[in-house]
């Protein structure tokens, strides 16, 4: 059960979701929770400081299940996109309509778990977000956590803002804010901005991602191609799979532990809510799957952060502007062998080291969750946190019987 803020592995990569402009646990409010000291950045985060990546981490098999068509970040960047959005809805639809078409509607409150009552419980607290640099325009969506403005989006989303560019959100009432920005983690794909305005917000109701069953109900909120307060609906289709967040096609650090979901998630849901049936924010929505055809529309393949992990890292980011994750202190790449991970580098003295896992092992397991390749091990060691216990189970590269060893994870920038 959540109290306030704070699988499968078969590896995937994808693209944000964001509008490219140019170039079942109960609720409560949102608490930041204790923040975690760093202990140095690693060029290579979530696997291990002090290490090289692996140099084959680009290269995947058919096996472990790599969709063919990239993932693309749910941003919408500016161009010819947004006219031919506006074009098509509010030209092209309509010319086949010769009278309006009115209807009456039901008075009273929508029953509790309908879709409707979800949509009206959700959309005040989630805002477009509008990103403007002299590089381009990115729009995409935020959730709302506290009154005082404090909202939660992708980072990849306010990327722009880094170097100079102005951030304004749109609330559900159409009124409009600047905002600026609190804390960004890239390796996460979280971030967090605080919009400057005086009167009151209508923070998110907060469920938990550990209960999410696949197969379970939810709805994906936020600005699809610019189209603000947009309501779709699908369920859970998989839980704990690899996605690199943000777009990354071959960095392993910005790899997530994904929600993978069949709500229609399009270019501008990026940093929207991914809510349940009780309208609880589960989920940051993030990527999507494309064909890779220049389209980058949802073909019933969206992912999305689980919100236990956003959590942590906003609580961070909020505290001390910057986050940490937990490491093994391993660079891996997928095993020629077959499923598992192969470790090609130890971080002298680092967990894995301590607990006596060497260069040339395979780790196929964390806990209860099969390993099938290098993502699966770093999104597996990312959804949990620094200092957490786990079990790891691996073969050393003398090809014996599979250990099991109990691993304390460390943490880094």
């Amino acid at each position: 059960m959540a109290q306030g803020w704070g699988g499968t592995d078969r590896p995937t990569t994808a693209f944000p979701a964001q509008h490219p402009a140019q170039a079942q646990g109960q609720a409560g409010p949102w608490r930041p929770t204790d923040a975690v000291p760093p202990s140095g950045p690693p060029p290579h985060p979530g696997v291990g400081p002090g290490v090289d990546p692996g140099t084959e981490l680009g290269q995947r098999k058919s096996g472990r299940g790599l969709l063919a068509a990239g993932i693309v970040a749910a941003m919408l960047v500016s161009g010819g996109l947004g006219g031919w959005i506006g074009a098509t809805v509010a030209g092209g639809s309509a010319a086949g309509l010769s009278s309006p078409i009115s209807a009456t509607q039901p008075e009273g409150t929508a029953p509790d778990g309908t879709v409707e009552a979800v949509a009206d419980k959700v959309l005040p607290s989630v805002v477009s977000i509008d990103v403007r640099s002299q590089t381009g325009r990115g729009e995409g969506s935020g959730v709302v956590l506290t009154a005082d403005g404090l909202i939660i989006t992708n980072s990849h989303v306010i990327g722009a803002a880094q170097a100079g560019g102005q951030i304004q959100v749109r609330f559900d009432d159409g009124s409009k804010a600047p905002a600026s920005v609190v804390g960004t983690d890239p390796a996460t794909d979280i971030a967090v901005i605080k919009a400057e305005t005086s009167r009151p917000l209508t923070p998110i109701a907060l469920g938990t991602s550990a209960t999410l069953t696949e197969g379970q109900a939810v709805a994906a909120v936020g600005s699809p191609l610019g189209l603000s307060g947009t309501v779709t609906t699908g369920i859970v289709s998989a839980l704990n799979r690899p996605v690199r967040a943000g777009g990354a096609q071959s960095d392993q650090s910005t790899v997530i532990d994904a929600i993978q979901t069949d709500a229609a998630v399009n270019p501008g849901n990026s940093g929207g809510a991914l809510v349940n049936m009780n309208g609880e924010l589960v989920g940051i929505n993030s990527a999507i799957a494309s064909l890779g055809s220049g389209n980058s529309g949802s073909i019933g393949l969206g992912f999305a952060i689980p919100v236990d992990q956003a959590r942590r890292i906003a609580d961070q980011l909020i505290k001390q502007q910057y986050a940490t994750r937990a490491v093994l202190g391993v660079s891996v790449s997928d095993s020629p062998e077959g499923d598992g991970a192969l470790v090609r580098a130890v971080e002298p003295g680092g967990p894995a080291e301590r607990a006596g896992i060497e260069q040339g092992a395979v780790i196929t397991g964390v806990g209860e969750r099969l390993i099938e390749g290098g993502d699966a091990l770093v999104a597996a060691i990312r959804s949990q946190a620094p200092g957490d216990t786990v079990t790891v189970t691996y073969a050393s590269r003398e090809g014996d019987s599979p250990n099991t060893v109990d691993v304390m994870l460390g943490e880094a920038r």
